[in-house]
């Protein structure tokens, strides 16, 4: 699992032209600010997380963080996610994707006519869906890098395309039932192994190998910053973190082995989670994505091959729409011609919600999946308390008017 890394903070005393300055030594208050300022979105949206569930566990009476429920909201909100991610992209990249929810529901169509008209096995199926995602994101990245039509536009083309071809697939009727492999997708949870105890126990081996892996993550970033003079976290707020992290994941973990254990839907999350935040992290392409999307004419002159980048982005969106659009099918055992409404206004949501700037250049995977485990766990905790679907909507819009307000602002407090 991807975690937040400690920011790299110029060293104590550093003066403009990197000679030394007479500067006090700043003490573990000033450390403390500059950090949450440098990471004031990440660190925000944890926040506000955390109290959203605190909120509705207290006024659901405990339900939201049972077992079942827990299981529900990842089942429920997996597809989201994985759009979530592609769509934190191509905002970074600076553009947006309007068809995500309706490409979602063709590639669902196109496997549903495959396994149920055609008997093709679901892998098969599932691969070949994957592939039409990516000509699909190839023919709107063309159109959108090497044409130059801007994407609101391209995409608004293909949210229409792709809907009318999902009536045409299916004859505006659903097609179903799924093979029963293929309905895992959504649904499965990781086989039982080991002896018999009150828990999971493969879920309890890889709850606390993330654990592992996490701690010795945030030790190792702490050691490669001090071997760059930069400023650390004190160590007793490091230990803090540290605990939280270990609390959060340890409750976690025992949620879901107390009761069938890890879902499949969340493997797949975890997998493009850990993919997706080392390639962002550590790849010249994804720094070329961020340069682009702050300052695009200025990283023309540097070299970077902007239409590459951007082209690349849509189709990456274009397999991740693919891959939710084939687990919200597997959810359904059903391809249907409403699937998908909706879908990219969820995503995009989640993409600003979890740190994106309107103005691209901006965000982090890790904050597309906080940004749509927000909007997921309101809308999950608004069901459970007996709130409107009315209401949802207008709590939702406002959720996301100030997590774009607060964008904003903070960029114009960072000028003045």
């Amino acid at each position: 699992m991807t975690q937040i890394q400690s920011p790299a903070i110029p060293s104590e005393g550093a003066a403009p032209g990197g000679e030394k300055g007479n500067r006090v030594p700043e003490g573990p208050r000033t450390l403390v600010v500059h950090l949450l300022r440098g990471n004031i979105r990440q660190y925000g949206m944890l926040v506000a997380l955390a109290l959203i569930i605190v909120l509705f566990q207290i006024w659901t009476d405990g339900t939201l963080l049972k077992p079942l429920n827990v299981t529900n909201l990842i089942q429920q909100n997996g597809y989201i996610l994985i759009l979530a991610i592609g769509m934190m992209i191509v905002i970074i990249a600076g553009h947006i994707d309007l068809s995500v929810g309706s490409l979602a529901a063709f590639v669902g169509a196109a496997a549903a006519v495959m396994m149920v008209h055609h008997d093709i096995p679901w892998p098969v199926a599932c691969a070949a869906a994957l592939l039409i995602g990516a000509a699909a994101g190839a023919w709107q990245g063309f159109w959108i890098a090497y044409v130059g039509i801007p994407s609101f536009i391209v995409t608004l083309a293909g949210m229409l395309l792709f809907r009318g071809g999902t009536q045409i697939l299916l004859q505006g009727q659903s097609v179903a039932p799924f093979p029963q492999g293929f309905r895992q997708i959504s649904s499965g949870f990781l086989p039982e192994a080991g002896p018999h105890t009150n828990y999971h126990n493969l879920t309890l081996l890889l709850g606390f190998g993330v654990l592992a892996l996490a701690v010795v993550q945030e030790v190792r970033g702490r050691r490669q910053a001090a071997s760059y003079g930069l400023r650390l976290l004190p160590m007793g707020f490091f230990l803090v973190k540290l605990a939280a992290i270990a609390t959060a994941v340890t409750v976690f973990t025992l949620l879901l082995a107390s009761y069938h254990g890890f879902p499949i839907v969340l493997l797949i999350l975890g997998v493009l989670l850990v993919a997706f935040g080392y390639v962002m992290r550590n790849s010249i392409l994804c720094r070329h994505t961020y340069a682009i999307g702050g300052n695009e004419p200025a990283a023309r002159l540097s070299g970077v091959k902007s239409k590459r980048i951007v082209f690349l982005a849509f189709v990456n969106m274009g397999v991740l729409a693919a891959l939710a659009g084939l687990v919200f099918a597997a959810r359904l055992n059903a391809g249907t011609p409403q699937a998908g409404i909706n879908f990219e206004l969820e995503a995009i949501a989640a993409a600003f919600i979890g740190g994106a700037s309107a103005s691209g250049g901006v965000g982090t995977v890790l904050g597309a999946i906080i940004g749509g485990l927000v909007l997921g766990v309101l809308n999950n905790g608004m069901s459970l308390v007996g709130i409107g679907t009315d209401y949802q909507q207008v709590i939702k819009g406002l959720v996301l008017l100030a997590a774009v307000g607060f964008d904003v602002w903070n960029k114009r407090k960072a000028g003045s």
